[in-house]
């Protein structure tokens, strides 16, 4: 089951450094209010992949382009308000449109 961000995690997210694109990630779901565990069904990953790259792991070549094209269709969707989700349920339903499946 998904769950909001820690304010643990929040915190270490904010004092991150690091320009890796885990991290563009991170930021990115979480100002889309779009849940780890979500993320990686789009990015067809685990979560436990999700948030190492979140802490600035690398993210293999071939999987590169995906959490590139992930970032930019949510950034779009946030620039236009459709994002960020207002709960849970409204998070699952906009990555399953995203990705065309029933999670």
């Amino acid at each position: 089951m998904p769950r909001s961000y820690s304010d643990k995690f929040l915190r270490e997210l904010d004092k991150q450094e690091t320009d890796s694109l885990g991290v563009a990630l991170a930021r990115v779901c979480v100002k889309a209010n779009l849940p780890a565990t979500y993320a990686a069904v789009a990015l067809e990953t685990s979560a436990t992949t999700v948030y190492s790259w979140f802490r600035g792991q690398g993210i293999r070549e071939k999987k590169r382009k995906t959490v590139e094209v992930f970032i930019e269709l949510v950034e779009a969707d946030l620039k236009v308000g459709r994002l960020p989700a207002r709960n849970m349920p409204d998070s699952k339903a906009y990555i399953e449109e995203m990705v065309g499946i029933k999670i």
